[in-house]
């Protein structure tokens, strides 16, 4: 089985145990393959034949594979009652033309702030007031900037809000903002009454979608008080790092990143709201599915993995470590649990989806669409192409990938 989660992995280990024992001569490997790397080499490898029997797809890949006929039917293979058991977000997300097309593993609820509070406490920043933070580019109603300003200093202590302040010698960021498309600016774009697409259709050349990516790319480049795109472009988990080395203080990511922040973070922390925008704090959710290899060698042993990994003893180790959020509902209520044993509380994160969500990445040709967008985005988020102009290019390329 290949997933990109090295967490998750860890618990997959225990839960195969469990199958191993229940099912003599089946044996299960976890393969993981670092998240930047994944697709490129799962797309080769599907190509080729040569992919695992199971593995790990997002919604912005597997229909791709889904209509290409590389992937079990789990509608067929485990019946459509199965369903009943797993997050209907998720089986929603993964299926077409009325058929699923992998086991639901992972349930994201929203996206949340993490905060450190010694960061905090050293800039006399309440944390209590982190998750009622607001960005408003129509009225100019905006007490996110202020407080990032003073949270972003440079070497010798000058706040961003500093005529002193030098952007050339930053030693501490307040904020993560970046070309992330999950925990960024999906939710930038959500919170303005925006949206990256409708449907299949990009549609985020808008004013409102200007505005958004206006604001976020401004806490880079006009403000500074986010790392420059040349580190987070090439570097993904460069926000990450530079938060749990205790040199930003704000981090915005979602639940996925919860046990890195728990096990790397040398300091006190906790969760907040995303910050609102004008259509309030509006979030991305989203889900990943076990797909089973339709070209698997082993179709039998496959289709007893996919069915144990839908089960909530299957799925049970992932919710009990924290490690992520299950799909499998009889496995959720450990996840929560597992949290709060460690005093942690991962609220913000689902309470943010009463507000609504924003649409998660889909459509058969996702892949090819984001190739299209991203080298766009890319200078975008460098500052060296105006926003108006890269949505429209961008969104023009990706509108024509996506139709083939």
């Amino acid at each position: 089985m290949r997933v990109w989660d090295e967490q998750v992995a860890q618990s997959y280990e225990t839960s195969f145990a469990a199958f191993e024992q229940a099912n003599p001569g089946i044996q299960v490997t976890v393969n993981v393959v670092p998240w930047a790397d994944y697709f490129t080499k799962l797309r080769v490898d599907v190509a080729g034949e040569t992919a695992d029997d199971v593995f790990w797809v997002n919604a912005g890949n597997f229909a791709d594979y889904a209509v290409n006929g590389n992937l079990v039917n789990i509608t067929d293979a485990l019946g459509a009652t199965a369903q009943t058991d797993w997050q209907p977000s998720v089986v929603s997300q993964y299926t077409v033309d009325g058929a699923l097309w992998g086991v639901p593993q992972l349930a994201d609820p929203g996206i949340g702030l993490y905060f450190n509070e010694e960061l905090l406490a050293a800039a006399g920043v309440d944390p209590a007031t982190v998750g009622d933070l607001q960005w408003n580019p129509v009225t100019g109603e905006d007490t996110l900037l202020p407080v990032l300003q003073k949270l972003t200093l440079d070497v010798n202590g000058n706040t961003a809000d500093s005529a002193a302040f030098d952007p050339s010698q930053i030693v501490q960021y307040g904020y993560n903002a970046a070309n992330d498309l999950n925990a960024i600016y999906l939710n930038f774009l959500g919170s303005n009454g925006a949206a990256l697409q409708d449907g299949d259709e990009f549609v985020f050349d808008t004013a409102e979608g200007v505005a958004a990516f206006s604001y976020v790319i401004d806490l880079m480049n006009k403000y500074h008080v986010a790392p420059s795109a040349a580190d987070t472009n090439l570097n993904g988990d460069f926000a990450l790092d530079q938060f749990l080395q205790g040199k930003m203080a704000l981090f915005q990511s979602g639940v996925y990143n919860l046990s890195n922040v728990n096990e790397g973070a040398g300091f006190d922390w906790g969760v907040a709201a995303i910050p609102s925008g004008p259509a309030g704090a509006i979030s991305v959710t989203n889900g990943v599915v076990a797909a089973g290899n339709a070209d698997s060698t082993h179709p039998e042993q496959t289709r007893k993995l996919l069915e144990w990994l839908g089960s909530a003893e299957g799925s049970a180790a992932i919710g009990a470590d924290g490690s992520a959020s299950p799909a499998v509902i009889g496995a959720q209520a450990s996840y929560v649990a597992s949290w709060q044993k460690q005093g942690i509380d991962v609220d913000a994160f689902i309470d943010v989806l009463a507000n609504g969500s924003v649409q998660a990445p889909q459509g058969a040709k996702w892949a090819e669409a984001s190739d299209a967008f991203e080298p766009t985005f890319a200078e975008m988020f460098l500052g060296r192409i105006p926003v108006d102009e890269a949505l429209r290019t961008a969104q023009d390329a990706a509108n024509a990938a996506m139709a083939g």
